[in-house]
Parts: C-alpha cells; sequence; structure tokens
C-alpha cells in the first residue's frame, strides 16, 4: 500500500553562527540534507530553513517538523526553534534528533517542549547522498567540497567525548569511490585511520586525486596517533591523497611529549611540513595552566600550530563565553577542579592565539602593534635579523609590546609570581 504523502519542514535553529560560514564545511546541518534526500526518494514534499523564518516567509505548511541539534550549550536556540514553529505551524508534529537530543533526551523532550525525540543515527539517511543543492540554491555561492563518512563511532571511550555515546558501534565502509562527486571531501569521520579498509580507501583516493577527479581532502576530526605510530606508511597515503591541514590529538599530559614527537615525525617522514600540522589540545579541563604552557610551549619547539578545545561537560546546556571581558562560571563553564579560572581560559587561549601568527608567518616573536600595522616598515624588518636580547632592548626603546612564545605567560602577577618561586624550588633540587 502507498504511504500518503507528507510535507516535511527540516529546520536548522539560529545557531550563533555567521551568515558567511552557514555553507562552511564545519556547520553544513549535513543530518537534514541526508533526511532530505531520504524523504524525497519516499516521494514527500521536503521544505529546508534555516533559522526562524516569518510566516510571510513561507508557502509552504508542513505535516511534520523535524528540527537538527548541534551542542548542548546550544539547547536554548533549539528550543527556540520549536516555540517558533509551533506557534507558526501547531498541528503539526515536531521532532528533534542530533548532538544535544541523542545526548540528553530527557531534558531535550521536557525542555524544548518537542513532541518526540529521535537519538542517534537515522540508519536509512545514512544511506543517502545528501541533498546539496537544497543549501546551494540558498547561497550564490556554489558548495565546492562534499562530506563524507568511511565510518560511524570511535572505538575509543575519552570521558569528554559523546561520540561513544551518540553511535556506541564502530561501523566502516570498505569502499566510498563510488560517494565521490565533488572535487573537494571533508571527511565527518570521528576516528578516521582506525577504520580497518583505510589503506583500500587511502588508495581509492590517491586513484581519484591522479585523475584530477579530486583537489584536496581534509579529517574534521583529528587523526589518531597511536594508529599512525602502528601504521606509519598511513602518512605517506594520506599525502598523495591530498589530505591538508593534518591533525592529531595531545589530550593527556606533558609526560606523553614523547608520543607527539613521534606522530610528527611521522608526518613530516610522509610529506608534511611541521607548520602545516595542528595539534588538538583540550583546556579548560583536568590538565592545569602551568602544564597547558609546557605543552604550547613545546609545541612551539616544533613550530607545530594548536587548535585549542575549550572543555565543556557534556551535559552543559549554556555557553555565553565572551574574550574581551571578565566573566564567572555563571557565564560559561570554567573547570575549577583543574584549577581553571576565567583569566587563566583566557589567557591561554591568547597565548596560543598569538603562538599560531608566529607559527604561521616563520616569526620569533608576536607584537600587537605589528600585527596591526601601526609600527613602520623599517622597524618590523628590521627586528627579523634581530637575536632575541636585541628584540627586547629595541622594542623596549621604542615602547613597542613584543612576546616570545617560549615564556609561560600569566595575566595574573601573583601566580606567575607563584610558579617562578615553586620553579626555583624544583631547581634546587
Amino acid at each position: 500500500m502507498k504511504k500518503d504523502i507528507e510535507r516535511i519542514l527540516l529546520v536548522e535553529p539560529n545557531f550563533p553562527i555567521p551568515s558567511k560560514s552557514n555553507n562552511h564545511k564545519n556547520f553544513l546541518p549535513i543530518g537534514l540534507l541526508k533526511l532530505a534526500s531520504y524523504y524525497r526518494d519516499q516521494g514527500h514534499k521536503i521544505k529546508l530553513v534555516r533559522g526562524n523564518l516569518k510566516s510571510e516567509d513561507f508557502d509552504f505548511k508542513p505535516d511534520k517538523i523535524e528540527i537538527t541539534s548541534l551542542f548542548t550549550y546550544w539547547a536554548p536556540h533549539v528550543k527556540d526553534s520549536v516555540a517558533h514553529y509551533r506557534k507558526m505551524f501547531p498541528r503539526a508534529k515536531i521532532t528533534v534528533g542530533g548532538i544535544y537530543a541523542s545526548l540528553m533526551p530527557d531534558h531535550c523532550k521536557k525542555y524544548t517542549k518537542c513532541d518526540q525525540v529521535y537519538r542517534g543515527v537515522h540508519t536509512e539517511a545514512e544511506k543517502c547522498y545528501p541533498a546539496y543543492d537544497l543549501v546551494t540554491n540558498q547561497n550564490p555561492h556554489p558548495l565546492d567540497y562534499q562530506i563524507i563518512h568511511s565510518s560511524r563511532g570511535c572505538p575509543r571511550k575519552c570521558n569528554f567525548c559523546g561520540t561513544w555515546v551518540i553511535e556506541p558501534r564502530f561501523k566502516a565502509k570498505k569502499s566510498i569511490k563510488d560517494e565521490i562527486n565533488k572535487r573537494n571531501v571533508v571527511f565527518y569521520d570521528n576516528n578516521l585511520l582506525n577504520n580497518p579498509y583505510i589503506e583500500n580507501i587511502l588508495k581509492e583516493l590517491i586513484e581519484l586525486k591522479k585523475h584530477n577527479k579530486i583537489s584536496w581532502c581534509e579529517s574534521q576530526s583529528g587523526f589518531d596517533g597511536r594508529v599512525l605510530i602502528k601504521k606509519p606508511k598511513l602518512a605517506k597515503l594520506l599525502k598523495k591523497a591530498g589530505f591538508r591541514y593534518p591533525r592529531i590529538a595531545w589530550d593527556w599530559g606533558f609526560e606523553n611529549y614523547r608520543d607527539i614527537k613521534k606522530q610528527l615525525g611521522i608526518l613530516v617522514k610522509g610529506g608534511y611540513r611541521y607548520n602545516d600540522i595542528f595539534i588538538f589540545m583540550i583546556y579548560n579541563w583536568n590538565i592545569q595552566f602551568e602544564e597547558m604552557e609546557e605543552k604550547r610551549i613545546k609545541c612551539w619547539e616544533w613550530k607545530v600550530q594548536i587548535a585549542d578545545c575549550r572543555y565543556r561537560p557534556l551535559d552543559q546546556t549554556f555557553d555565553n563565553y565572551y574574550p574581551k571581558e571578565s566573566q564567572t562560571s555563571k557565564d560559561y563553564y570554567i573547570h575549577t577542579q583543574g584549577n581553571w579560572t576565567d583569566a587563566l581560559v583566557k589567557q591561554f587561549r591568547n597565548n596560543v592565539r598569538r603562538q599560531n601568527i608566529c607559527a604561521r608567518q616563520g616569526l620569533n616573536f608576536y607584537s600587537k602593534t605589528f600585527e596591526r600595522m601601526k609600527a613602520k616598515k623599517n622597524i618590523i624588518f628590521k627586528t627579523k635579523k634581530m637575536s632575541r636580547n636585541e628584540v627586547s632592548k629595541y622594542l623596549t626603546k621604542l615602547k613597542i609590546d613584543y612576546w616570545f612564545p617560549d615564556d609561560v605567560t600569566y595575566s595574573d602577577y601573583g601566580l606567575k609570581l607563584k610558579y617562578e618561586q615553586e620553579k626555583k624550588v624544583i631547581e634546587l633540587y
């Protein structure tokens, strides 16, 4: 018996994403695009909206409304969309799915007042090619990439990550070559290298690249360095397949730096440059600021860039972090068990930003005055040939700010003094 044709409205809430980044590879509502294809194949009528549109902008009266969710701390935006479209279409059944819905289903149901919560991955929609036309029709610039999952889930169970909760079983594909339709490919795998068929997949990509069918690839998540150490030949395959901006994770303490250095060496031997590589580092977490600074400075020694990840608990339902204001834990999550403070969170983020600028541009120090081009070009040029001591004396005399990335940097002088005193005590022994 033929199913009744339904009108289904797919909604991406008004998340705090700049409009110019709507079609950015990190924010594309890929789940909704797969659902759109799935419902189209069944003969249903679908409409995708991004944000809370006014009633006069609609020529579509849905029977069902399906709303996606992202981070748990963006829950208020999901609630707003449910309320907005409930008022507009009171008879339509509203379902919320996505990350927040899967991690906190009971909270989502009660807080948003939706009719139903969908947990996990929609297995049938997962088989469908995303309806990219729905986002390119809303944007004058066509997408130059596509998103692919060669696997779902992750065999690791890191306590700061929700992947293993949302996708408890690790499922891997043997081949993805028939899914490639665009020249650039972004992998949304949570642990790409753990796919047991990864060598075959990389060889498929190498062949496609050889015939100019693809230009570049990128992995949204980092490469599992433990797999790289076991299978170092993967680095060369990744490079040949066109993977750019490789990322590895340094989640744990400073004592693991030898393993990280080994992983970096494998990537460099595979053809990557140090300053093309990023290291994910989670902060505002169990590892204290002082140790995070040691890790940061070690990255500076290697001249790699840092992708800093501010920790929020998996059940945090708000985040009003603002980098230019003094704030408290009422505004955003501050991990006090790790002795983090608002000042230290912002100091570390600022240190990473300045260090990355130096790593990218091959500079030995950072200056806000130089970054804003408020110094004469001959002064900037002259400092490039100076030693550290010469830079300090020269810029101090000119009253121009400077910062060396290999300095442990505190925003709180009292903390800095305490650190230096403890360091002297350690050195005595």
